[in-house]
């Protein structure tokens, strides 16, 4: 069974220097119907004013991954993790035993458009980490490109939790297809575009989640950008 959780459902905040919308319960967004979904704790996509950022802050226990859709963030980490994540780019960070980090967007006057994931970790008090990589730099394999899993690899982020994590790239009447195999979950993070999911349609901001023994099909109205996440 396909479920379909819309844009306009989401929780949303507006900082001024930050615009967010909150796919689980998040901060002051509570929803008790959206807490989580799997190990899936937060999708936050947020939209950071040129000169914005979050100033120093603790995590631990948390597998943290950042997409950066367009823009630029500069990221600074107590493990001695930094740099700029551009568009394209995913980090993560593996926060463990606890973690500080700050977020800021690189310009002062551009805008960045990013998407922030939180996957709860497979076992607590782990060595915190950071890696970084690009959707440049990953062989791809057809319109889903594999960016992350708990064995890594060439380029992979390695999440501490049984996940593999794709982006999806789909231009004007494309298609695709993904197997979830028995026992296994799926969601679909749809961040631009209009996506059939086995025709189910999707607008920018929409989700759909699915569980066990099921054929996605994939169908792009319009030329479409998604996260699609393969669960345990």
């Amino acid at each position: 069974m396909i479920e379909i959780r819309r844009s306009n459902e989401r929780g949303h905040a507006e900082h001024g220097w930050l615009e967010s919308w909150h796919t689980f319960s998040f901060a002051d967004y509570h929803d008790p119907r959206h807490m989580h979904f799997r190990a899936l704790r937060v999708i936050n996509e947020d939209y950071i004013a040129g000169g914005g950022g979050f100033p120093t802050h603790p995590h631990r226990d948390m597998e943290i991954i950042t997409y950066v859709i367009s823009g630029a963030l500069a990221h600074r980490d107590s493990t001695g993790g930094r740099g700029v994540i551009k568009a394209g780019d995913l980090q993560h960070m593996s926060a463990g035993t606890g973690v500080e980090h700050s977020e800021a967007n690189a310009s002062a006057s551009e805008p960045v458009h990013m998407l922030q994931i939180w996957i709860l970790p497979e076992t607590n008090g782990l060595t915190p980490s950071y890696s970084q990589t690009s959707l440049s730099s990953i062989r791809k394999n057809g319109a889903l490109t594999l960016v992350g899993s708990q064995k890594g690899g060439d380029h992979l982020l390695r999440i501490q939790q049984d996940v593999r994590l794709f982006v999806g790239q789909l231009a004007t009447g494309e298609k695709c297809e993904h197997a979830i195999a028995s026992g296994r979950y799926a969601w679909l993070q749809l961040i631009d575009g209009v996506l059939a999911m086995n025709g189910q349609e999707l607008r920018k901001g929409d989700a759909a989640s699915t569980r066990e023994d099921l054929q996605l099909h994939f169908v792009a109205h319009e030329a479409s950008h998604f996260l699609l996440f393969d669960l345990s």
